[in-house]
């Protein structure tokens, strides 16, 4: 895991790319580079994982090409071995050579052949191209800024909007991130940046034109995986974490006490015995308040069952320092607290040796893991209850609070949200069942003239969404979620938190053979009854025993209406009265002290609308600070 940075027909090309590859630093401690020739200058900041000598260090550069690449692949044995079944002989053993004499020997054609994660940058001396590529499903990022000819790229927007002047902040993406509570991924928090999106590759010719393509598309993959005989799961899954423990150094695992983290930790710990993982649990008051399983015993079974060195971090996270730490190292306004407790996580390993985490993100998306996707088929059922059956229990839940000034009732607060999408069309529901706002609210809370704005964030969502041929609405819902909130959300807050603490965190069910073989299964495969993730349960149980497999769904999340109505209680009321959101005008603020009473009267549950807004608040600080401070100058 790396980081990586580059320009091409630039002004002070060569100076920006050191600036850029510094603010870069805590992706690769372990090292950093420059490649320069003519007006192309590529940077790398170098965290060793495979190969640790030299021979591995970046750019690469090799026969008339340049290499500036973070990510790993997992299937670089099996290509190297073809590559040298043709004559090429390798210098040393990293998959950063493998990619490189892939490269030269396919080109484009290498990129749907890699199995894993990856975004890079490579230059081809004899034709003056630059190409820059990123994986099929977005794990890695990579975004660029093109003026005038030339272009400039960075693993992190951090980078490039603390570099390069004259970027201005994308209303319409702030919009998408107060609905969803972070930016697609098909859109990016400035104007004039972009995300190079999942399964593309962009080249850059000599005279400065450049080209765009697709190699991959979970689309279509998706469909062509449904008309396909069902895949063996198991060993699907199986060979994929044998894959991701590809390393010269240490492996630990994330182990929640959930099916996915404990999946992957005992297959993990057959490959690797004794392998350490980490969990993590909170304060007993703010557990307590928030309702939240212990999940900590469940980790300890798995840790007992598989002989794993278990580090149990028990947090009480000063929320108020870590907010704008974290706010910074997530690059856009993201308002998911779990990228505390992944930062968290991986700082501890990081100090105690430990490089390389795998994760078990994905596979909720994948095999129809959340509350949302079974809630989605229920309301299907709901809907054929009769109106005046329906009216008395909605007017009943209504009335009920989520919360007490001593604890939260979590059964409240889901029925509440089941009943504001149970009787909408499929599109509108799915989408209501995991945003935050509907399209009236958001409206009412951002400026009158961004209801055009709050109009198209709407419209894109609709029409990813029926931008499928599948024939089944579970396998719809997981399309969506693969297309939209893992690369959107999970993979992005995955990446920069555990980055932040120097870290790479792998994710084996977000494979492209585990993607096959999810959209191979058919929807009542997925949700069985009121099961979700049948069929990787049934998977599990080859290795888990049946209390992990069924054990009640956990959260990789925080407690947040504890931190919300005590730790940052004083800090929204700052934000109300006198926050940027709202002097600015961005936000309303009679709409944004509605929600702040809503929550503090535990009428409705509110925190994670609160806490977004504290995210984006000093997202937008930054932003708009180094842009008056620009203009100052």
């Amino acid at each position: 895991m790396c980081g990586v940075a580059g320009t091409f027909r630039w002004p002070d090309g060569g100076p920006l790319t050191d600036r850029l590859t510094k603010r870069l630093a805590h992706r690769g401690p372990d090292g950093e580079g420059r490649y320069d020739h003519g007006d192309v200058h590529l940077g790398h900041r170098r965290l060793s994982i495979i190969d640790l000598s030299e021979t591995g260090a970046q750019p690469m550069v090799s026969g008339g090409l340049a290499l500036t690449y973070n990510g790993e692949i997992y299937n670089a044995p099996e290509l190297r071995a073809e590559l040298e079944g043709t004559g090429v002989r390798f210098r040393g053993t990293s998959d950063t050579e493998v990619l490189l004499e892939a490269w030269r020997r396919w080109g484009v054609r290498c990129l749907p052949r890699l199995r894993g994660m990856f975004a890079f940058g490579i230059f081809d001396e004899r034709t003056g191209e630059l190409f820059l590529a990123r994986d099929q499903l977005g794990i890695k990022p990579l975004f660029y800024v093109r003026r005038g000819d030339g272009i400039a790229f960075a693993s992190e927007l951090k980078a490039l909007a603390g570099e390069i002047g004259g970027l201005h902040v994308d209303e319409t993406a702030l919009v998408a991130s107060l609905l969803y509570y972070w930016v697609p991924d098909s859109r990016c928090a400035f104007r004039e940046a972009r995300k190079l999106p999942p399964g593309s590759w962009l080249r850059v010719r000599p005279n400065g034109r450049v080209d765009t393509g697709r190699y991959w598309n979970l689309r279509d993959v998706a469909t062509e995986a449904q008309h396909g005989p069902p895949a063996d799961l198991a060993a699907v899954v199986e060979d994929s974490t044998r894959k991701h423990l590809l390393s010269d150094v240490p492996v630990a695992t994330f182990l929640s006490g959930g099916l996915d983290s404990s999946y992957l930790t005992a297959l993990a710990a057959k490959y690797s015995p004794g392998i350490s993982a980490y969990t993590i649990g909170f304060r007993a008051e703010d557990a307590k308040f928030e309702a939240m399983p212990d999940d900590l015993r469940y980790a300890r079974v798995v840790a007992e069952r598989f002989g794993v060195d278990l580090h149990e971090i028990e947090i009480a996270p000063n929320v108020q320092d870590l907010l704008p730490h974290l706010t910074y190292h997530l690059d856009e306004p993201i308002g998911d607290p779990a990228a505390i407790n992944s930062y968290l996580i991986c700082q501890a390993a990081r100090e105690a040796g430990v490089k390389v985490m795998l994760s078990g993100m994905g596979a909720d998306e994948l095999f129809a893991g959340y509350r949302k996707h079974l809630a989605n088929l229920i309301a299907l059922r709901y809907q054929k209850i009769p109106g005046g059956v329906r009216r008395p229990i909605e007017s009943v839940v209504d009335r009920l609070p989520v919360a007490t000034s001593k604890r939260g009732f979590r059964s409240v607060r889901f029925a509440k949200r089941f009943l504001s999408f149970a009787e909408l069309p499929e599109e509108t529901a799915f989408r209501r069942s995991y945003t935050m706002y509907d399209r009236d609210e958001l409206a009412g809370l951002v400026a009158p003239d961004l209801a055009g704005a709050v109009d198209d964030v709407l419209t894109e969502h609709a029409d990813t969404y029926h931008d499928n041929l599948l024939d089944d609405f579970v396998n719809r819902m997981c399309l969506a979620d693969a297309r939209m909130f893992l690369p959107g959300l999970n993979l992005t807050y995955t990446d920069r938190s555990t980055m932040a603490a120097s870290t790479e965190v792998r994710v084996p069910f977000v494979d492209v053979e585990v993607v096959k073989a999810a959209f191979s299964l058919p929807g009542n495969r997925k949700i069985a009854g009121r099961q979700g993730k049948a069929a990787l349960k049934e998977a599990a149980l080859s290795i888990l025993p049946k209390e992990i497999v069924y054990r009640p769904k956990g959260l990789f999340s925080a407690p947040l209406r504890a931190w919300m109505s005590r730790d940052l209680a004083p800090l929204m009321r700052e934000v109300v009265h006198d926050g940027v959101l709202v002097n600015s005008g961005f936000l309303r603020r009679d709409a944004l002290q509605r929600l702040v009473d809503e929550d503090a009267a535990g009428r409705e549950d509110r925190s994670k609308h609160l806490w977004h807004v504290l995210t984006l608040e000093y997202w937008y600080r930054s932003a708009t600070e180094a842009g008056a401070a620009e203009r100052a100058a």
